[in-house]
């Protein structure tokens, strides 16, 4: 019987969390966890295909998609803080043995919660997510300059990833054929971006994500130290997340598995069937 995708909401802490959930629990568990500025709707494909073997859960972070968006003077919006309420998220549902799947923002919430809890880390499946200073675009020296000076003139040029000449790039730049991506997946991120205070919510995470770069080295100590299993998948002509941050995987973890794609910073527009298909392979091996 063909699994159902359901449309859950859960409460934690007071912030209403909106999650996708396909497949039945006692089948391997994937966690997906989006980027910007998406949410859960960037895997509504990657799970229709992987939902008869898999117990696949995807969530929108506070402030992003159908979750809720506290106002910035209740909620910190913070790395640090979405990854714990993320971190409750898992053990509310009660996951476990988890094969962590992260694109972008996924990156730095899931390594948080990797760091802290290795044990709850079946294996990590990463899709243009850095952990690696030579992933790093020079098309990110915007926000970068915002990270360090947060004045008028820098945060003008940081809003700019706020519109939808960012978004529509986000997700055409790289892209084999343009034709193969919705408008609706960028259409409806900017509808996201444009309710009234997400601009302040976005902005607080731009100034945060120095935060991400300085625990580089600790994510590196757990690859050392753990040796999780790990398949990259990177979409090459990525121009914020290039491709060298792929390979940098391999550096501390040389038994990774790196697979470029011939697509752009949002590949599972074009490449959602090759993906899944990589991803039933790598699951299976490791049983």
């Amino acid at each position: 019987m063909k699994q159902q995708v359901l449309y859950k909401t859960i409460d934690i802490d007071g912030v209403s969390l909106f999650y996708r959930q396909a497949g039945l629990p006692g089948q391997p568990t994937l966690l997906l966890l989006h980027g910007f500025p998406s949410s859960s709707h960037m895997y509504r494909d990657l799970i229709a295909a992987l939902a008869e073997k898999y117990y696949v859960v995807a969530p929108d972070y506070p402030g992003f998609g159908q979750s809720s968006s506290p106002d910035i003077s209740t909620f910190a919006y913070t790395f640090d803080n979405l990854s714990t309420v993320i971190e409750r998220f898992i053990d509310q549902l009660q996951l476990e043995a988890i094969h962590l799947y992260m694109q972008d923002y996924g990156g730095p919430i899931g390594m948080r919660i990797a760091t802290r809890r290795p044990g709850l880390i079946r294996s990590l499946i990463i899709q243009n997510a850095n952990a690696y200073l030579e992933g790093l675009g020079d098309l990110l020296e915007p926000l970068t300059a915002y990270i360090q000076d947060a004045g008028p003139a820098n945060e003008a040029r940081a809003r700019y990833f706020l519109s939808i000449d960012a978004t529509r790039f986000q997700y055409l730049h790289g892209a084999g054929d343009a034709s193969k991506v919705s408008p609706d997946s960028y259409s409806l991120d900017q509808y996201y971006l444009n309710r009234p205070g997400n601009d302040l919510i976005q902005l607080a995470l731009f100034r945060d994500y120095g935060s991400n770069i300085a625990l580089y080295e600790t994510w590196h100590q757990y690859f050392r130290q753990h040796q999780p299993r790990a398949l990259v998948i990177w979409g090459i002509y990525d121009a914020m997340f290039i491709a060298p941050g792929a390979n940098a995987y391999t550096k501390d973890l040389p038994g990774a598995e790196v697979i470029l794609v011939e697509g752009g910073h949002f590949l599972l527009e074009e490449h959602h069937h090759f993906v899944a298909e990589q991803i039933d392979r790598f699951v299976a091996a490791g049983v």
